[in-house]
């Protein structure tokens, strides 16, 4: 029996009497808080955007675009940072994706500088394009890090808890942010942000380390990760100079005619198109559709932001929980991914609605539904090949962030269409719909990928 055929199985105890240590599980909050302010990054822009968008003469289509900057070359740098993840290792390449996003987001607080609003708008379609390259090797990173440090039978907690760090951003950046735009101005977001950004980089420097070289891990826990499939090797493969390869396009060729992961690609667009609905319009919806100040906004948004976090834990403990009943990988992940997708799409009630508790409890539910089933993490970790994990993430970011160029751009267009939100919502909830069709007739059985030479 292989390593990864192991997770269906509950592990067994080790010969060592020595208590295992659990730093694996700090690996796991250090990967949340900086998944947090990746997101918190990502969202500056939706909230300092209304009173943005006002001093620089943007309209619906124009902000659309702005929107849409970070995710064109969010997209564009995916197999390059997944390369460099492969070369050089997480730790370092991380570590110069933090320094660098903070930093381009920061000197967005300096767009009110220019006295040309046409220059300014240049000018911050190219740092939110900067801030997306930048962050580009995050994600992958994030699943190499789990494969590297997690059992099978416990990577959808580690790959969930990272990922709720989306909803958690929202639920502690989004207050402070509203209440900075508020008080200060937009440009303070910015500023502070990306000075926040900064000096998490060099706590990232100081406290990640590989497996084998953690001064805190004890023998213990190596021989039980290990035991488990977890990855202990990969960065000391990566770093070994005469191992180094440039990227194997036949690879690459072999990934993208694989079904199974075909259908995983298409399922994390979808899931991705609701993603972005929240990270851009959502606070723009809460102010022009409901009526609601930039202060308000702030508060009212983390409530249901609150769920998704809650949903995103829920669905990964879920996931291993069936995988520790004896469930087969495939309806371990598939379940919670079906069952949060059917949630999601609770979201088209809001056009069907005014009272705004009634808006917030189904946007709520939805944002609860996306969380519990954002297990497409946990499923790159349990497949990718072992030879190219960090380019085996990038290449499944950069389907899921195509997303992030389309969504802004036709919710934009929508909204100077109809003059309404109405479309949108529907627009969301189709491509819910479709995340569960691909899971459920497109991906088939969920297995790591073995590559030809």
């Amino acid at each position: 029996m292989n390593a990864e055929e192991k997770v269906f199985q509950p592990s067994p105890k080790l010969p060592s009497a020595q208590k295992k240590t659990r730093t694996r599980w700090f690996i796991v909050f250090m990967l949340f808080l900086v998944t947090a302010l990746n997101y918190a990054d990502r969202a500056t822009l939706s909230i300092a955007g209304t009173d943005m968008s006002g001093q620089l003469g943007l309209d619906s289509v124009m902000m659309g675009y702005v929107f849409s900057a970070f995710a064109w070359s969010y997209v564009a740098g995916q197999i390059p940072g997944g390369w460099l993840l492969d070369r050089f290792g997480s730790k370092k390449v991380y570590f110069w994706s933090i320094t660098l996003w903070s930093t381009f987001t920061l000197l967005q607080g300096f767009l009110g500088f220019f006295g040309s609003a046409g220059t300014a708008v240049m000018v911050l379609f190219g740092l939110r394009f900067l801030v997306g390259l930048a962050e580009a090797p995050s994600f992958p990173a994030n699943s190499r890090i789990v494969a590297t440090w997690f059992p099978s039978h416990e990577r959808g907690t580690a790959a969930a808890t990272f990922n709720s760090a989306q909803y958690f951003a929202t639920v502690l950046f989004a207050p402070i942010m509203g209440y900075i735009t508020y008080k200060f101005g937009w440009e303070y977001v910015f500023f502070f942000m990306g000075a926040l950004g900064i000096i998490v980089a060099f706590i990232w420097l100081k406290t990640i380390y590989g497996p084998k070289e953690h001064p805190r891990i004890n023998q213990a826990e190596l021989e039980y990760i290990e035991a488990g499939g977890a990855l202990i090797n990969m960065d000391q493969t990566s770093t070994n100079k005469e191992e180094k390869k440039d990227v194997n396009w036949n690879h690459i060729k072999q990934l993208l005619s694989n079904r199974m992961l075909l259908g995983v690609y298409l399922g994390q667009y979808c899931i991705t198109t609701l993603t972005y609905f929240f990270l851009t319009w959502f606070p723009v919806y809460l102010v022009q559709e409901r009526g609601m100040t930039i202060l308000e906004v702030g508060f009212v948004a983390s409530l249901p932001a609150i769920c998704g976090f809650f949903g995103g834990i829920l669905g990964g403990t879920f996931s291993d929980f069936l995988l520790r009943k004896g469930f087969s990988l495939t309806v371990a992940r598939k379940l919670p991914i079906v069952v949060g997708m059917i949630l999601s799409m609770s979201l088209v009630a809001a056009n069907y609605v005014d009272t705004e508790w009634v808006v917030i409890f189904v946007m709520a539910l939805a944002f609860f539904g996306k969380g519990f089933g954002a297990l497409g993490w946990a499923v790159v970790a349990d497949t990718s090949p072992k030879e190219m994990s960090g380019v085996s993430g990038g290449l499944f970011n950069t389907f899921g962030n195509i997303a992030g160029i389309t969504t802004p751009i036709i919710i934009g267009y929508i909204i100077a269409t109809t003059g309404s939100f109405n479309g949108a919502l529907v627009f969301v909830c189709a491509n819910a719909l479709v995340a569960i069709l691909s899971y459920l007739f497109l991906v088939g059985e969920i297995k790591r990928v073995e590559l030809k030479s």
